[in-house]
């Protein structure tokens, strides 16, 4: 079996690492942990104006197709990111990305 020593070290090395335990017991870096999750939900929110406006206007002239189609690309593999390393607000922020870069790409589509 090829690499089969290089495995068990990599397996090593992730078991000795002394990471922080979460909830951590600092109080400043528990509020960052619990504050990161509404971070996750308001930031995306940021966009929502634009696409409200696309949709209620029923008008997406100045809108890039090919910037938005990159955005989805880039939260697609942000997504995967977290999901691989197990990040939850990771995961949670691109997804509330992606729905609303999705919003702004369909509507570029239909009413640009």
């Amino acid at each position: 079996m090829p690499n089969g020593g290089l495995h068990h070290l990599h397996k090593r090395k992730r078991q000795t690492k002394k990471l922080e335990p979460i909830p951590h017991p600092e109080p400043f870096k528990r509020f960052l942990d619990h504050t990161i999750y509404v971070v996750c939900i308001l930031t995306p929110m940021v966009v929502l104006p634009q696409v409200w406006k696309i949709w209620s206007q029923q008008n997406a002239a100045g809108i890039s197709l090919i910037t938005y189609i990159g955005l989805i690309i880039g939260n697609i593999i942000w997504v995967i990111y977290g999901v691989v390393h197990k990040e939850k607000p990771i995961m949670l922020l691109y997804i509330f990305f992606f729905i609303a870069n999705t919003a702004i790409a369909i509507g570029r589509i239909l009413y640009g």
